[in-house]
């Protein structure tokens, strides 16, 4: 898929590593898309409203933790790799593809690999404590299993929705499990490196429904509606700016 069949026109935009932080660790040679650009990807991608919605949130508590952890992160790299992370879950509901690797796929035909590696290890990483300081993936994964739709949630209220959603078969319900001690045993490797615990995650953040940067992404995007529809005590309703 090229630039013009997604329609994303890059020509003519500054480049991210401009940014002096992209001169670490060969950033300097990334091309990351900004939050703009990725707002045009998911916008012509068809990305329901509900998915970017959770991916904002996702992108919210990513960011966070890039820049309170004690680690040499890229913050442009986690905010576009946990943006971009569900690329394909919309079509996905259809076609029953691997999303986390279809998005990884995706992203690479754009010229964006690094944020394409990420994205397809954002269910399950490729290798588990690959470095002994958290990295890009580990920040944008955890991030992932912290959202419940668009709401912050604990890691056992995670697991809890996931295995009632998709633990139908017991082969399924053995891989979540799996899934979970591994992402378990991951909380525990990042918050090595933070002031404070994963319970306090939660309170620390606030209780943001990323309403203003949906009302961002609609606008940029000239879409008509400025929210989302949620449910509020098992009623629908429309969150806007």
């Amino acid at each position: 898929m090229s630039f013009r069949e997604i329609g994303v026109n890059c020509v003519g935009k500054p480049p991210l590593d401009a940014n002096p932080n992209n001169s670490r660790k060969g950033w300097v040679h990334m091309r990351i898309p900004t939050r703009q650009e990725c707002y045009h990807i998911m916008y012509s991608m068809k990305m329901m409203d509900h998915i970017v919605a959770h991916s904002l949130q996702v992108c919210r508590i990513a960011m966070f933790l890039a820049d309170s952890l004690e680690a040499d992160l890229n913050p442009d790299l986690v905010q576009a790799a946990a943006l971009l992370h569900d690329i394909t879950k919309t079509r996905s509901i259809e076609t029953h593809e691997n999303h986390a690797q279809t998005g990884k796929q995706l992203l690479i035909s754009l010229n964006y690999p690094e944020v394409g590696s990420i994205v397809g290890q954002h269910v399950l990483l490729d290798k588990y404590f690959a470095s002994d300081n958290p990295t890009e993936a580990d920040v944008v994964n955890y991030a992932d299993k912290r959202v419940i739709h668009d709401k912050v949630a604990t890691l056992a209220q995670r697991m809890g929705y996931i295995m009632e959603r998709y633990g139908i078969e017991p082969k399924r319900r053995e891989y979540i499990q799996m899934l979970w001690e591994k992402t378990k045993d991951l909380e525990e490797h990042l918050f090595r490196f933070s002031s404070f615990s994963p319970a306090d995650l939660e309170k620390l953040l606030g209780s943001d429904n990323c309403s203003s940067e949906f009302s961002d992404y609609s606008r940029l995007n000239n879409v008509g509606a400025t929210g989302y529809i949620i449910k509020v005590n098992g009623e629908r309703k429309r969150i806007t700016s």
